[in-house]
C-alpha cells in the first residue's frame, strides 16, 4: 500500500467516523455531566470501603462461616466494580478503544450477577437459620459455601462470554462505548434470560421474606419484655436490609431492562429509543449504589464483622495517637 491509498483510507474512515458522529441521534443530554459525577463519587466510596471490608475479612479476628464466605466474595465483586466506575465515568464523553471498552463492560455485568446471586445466596442461608433453626443443612458449612462461591464466579464469567459472542451488536452509535445497540434475536433472547431469572430470584425473595416476617412477628407476639422486643427488631434489621438493598439497586435496572432489550431488537418502535436510554443510564448508575450498600450489610448482618471493624479501628487510632505523642516527645 502506498503513502496516498494510506492517506485516501484514514481520510475516509476519519470521514465516516464524522457520518456515525452525526447519525448517532440518541443523546446523553444531562447524563453527559451527571453521570461522571455519580460514577466517580460511588467509585472512591465503594473502593475504600470495600478495601476495608476486605482487609477485615482477610486479617481481622473474624469466625469464618457460610455468611463471611458469601460476604467476602460480595466484596471482591464490589471491588472489581469499583474500578471499573473511573472507566464509564471516562469513556461518558470519550471513547476508548474498543476492546478495553468491551472488557470493561464484561467485568461490569459480571460482577452485578455476581452481587445478585450472592445477596440471593446469603438471603437463603438466612431463610434456614430463622424458619428452621433446629436443623442443620449442608448449605451452612463453610465447605459448601465455599464450593458454591467457584460455582457463582464461573457461571456468571461463562455467561458473559456467551454475551460477547453477539458480535453482530449494530446501530447508528455502534462507535460508542456504552451506548445503545441493536441486538440480534439471539443476543436479545439471552438478555430476556437474564432478566427472567432475575424476577425468578426476586420471587423467591417475596417469597422466603414473606415467610421471614411471619416467623418474626410470631415470635415478637410471644416476648413482652422491652429487652426481647429490642433484640427482635435488630433481627428484623439485619435479616431486610438484604432486601431493601435487592429492590433499591438491582429492580429498577431489571424493569427498563424489558423494553430496552425489546428496543435493541427492534421490536419497539425507535421512537422510544432516546427515552429508554436515558432510563437505562440512570437505573444501571443506581444499581452500582450496590458496592456502596455491601458493607453496610455486612456491619448489620454480620455481629463480628462488626465488632472486627470497631476493634480494628480502634487500635488504629491507638497505633495514630502513639505515633504523634513520639514525634511530639523528639521534638
Amino acid at each position: 500500500m502506498d503513502i496516498r491509498s494510506f492517506l485516501d483510507k484514514n481520510l475516509h474512515n476519519g470521514s465516516n467516523l464524522s457520518s456515525n458522529e452525526s447519525t448517532c441521534g440518541i443523546q446523553d443530554g444531562f447524563l453527559m455531566e451527571t453521570l461522571p459525577a455519580m460514577y466517580s463519587i460511588i467509585a472512591v466510596i465503594g473502593f475504600v470501603s470495600n478495601l476495608l471490608a476486605l482487609w477485615v475479612f482477610t486479617f481481622g479476628p473474624l469466625k469464618t462461616n457460610s455468611i463471611t464466605v458469601y460476604m467476602k466474595q460480595l466484596a471482591i465483586a464490589d471491588l472489581l466494580l469499583a474500578l471499573c466506575l473511573p472507566f464509564r465515568a471516562a469513556y461518558q464523553k470519550h471513547n476508548g478503544p474498543p476492546a478495553l471498552c468491551q472488557m470493561v463492560g464484561m467485568i461490569f455485568y459480571i460482577t452485578m450477577y455476581v452481587s445478585i446471586l450472592f445477596l440471593s445466596l446469603i438471603s437463603l442461608d438466612r431463610y434456614f437459620k430463622i424458619i428452621k433453626p433446629l436443623q442443620q443443612f449442608r448449605i451452612h458449612t463453610t465447605s459448601f459455601s465455599v464450593a458454591m462461591s467457584v460455582v457463582v464466579w464461573v457461571l456468571c464469567f461463562v455467561t458473559m462470554l456467551c454475551f460477547l459472542l453477539d458480535t453482530s451488536k449494530s446501530g447508528p452509535c455502534e462507535h460508542r462505548c456504552f451506548h445503545f445497540k441493536y441486538r440480534t434475536t439471539s443476543g436479545g433472547v439471552l438478555n430476556m434470560l437474564a432478566v427472567i431469572f432475575f424476577f425468578l430470584l426476586l420471587f423467591f425473595f417475596l417469597y422466603s421474606y414473606g415467610k421471614i416476617s411471619l416467623r418474626l412477628h410470631a415470635v415478637s407476639l410471644k416476648k413482652t419484655q422491652q429487652r426481647s422486643k429490642k433484640m427482635s427488631t435488630r433481627i428484623v434489621i439485619k435479616t431486610f436490609v438484604v432486601l431493601v438493598v435487592f429492590f433499591v439497586c438491582f429492580v429498577p435496572y431489571h424493569v427498563v431492562r424489558i423494553p430496552y432489550v425489546l428496543a435493541q431488537m427492534r421490536i419497539i418502535s425507535e421512537q422510544n429509543i432516546q427515552a429508554l436510554h436515558v432510563a437505562n443510564e440512570l437505573v444501571l448508575c443506581i444499581s452500582t449504589l450496590n458496592c456502596c450498600f455491601d458493607p453496610v450489610i455486612f456491619f448489620f448482618l454480620s455481629s463480628s464483622f462488626k465488632r472486627s471493624l470497631l476493634d480494628t479501628t480502634v487500635r488504629k487510632l491507638k497505633w495514630v495517637s502513639q505515633n504523634n505523642q513520639r514525634v511530639l516527645y523528639v521534638k
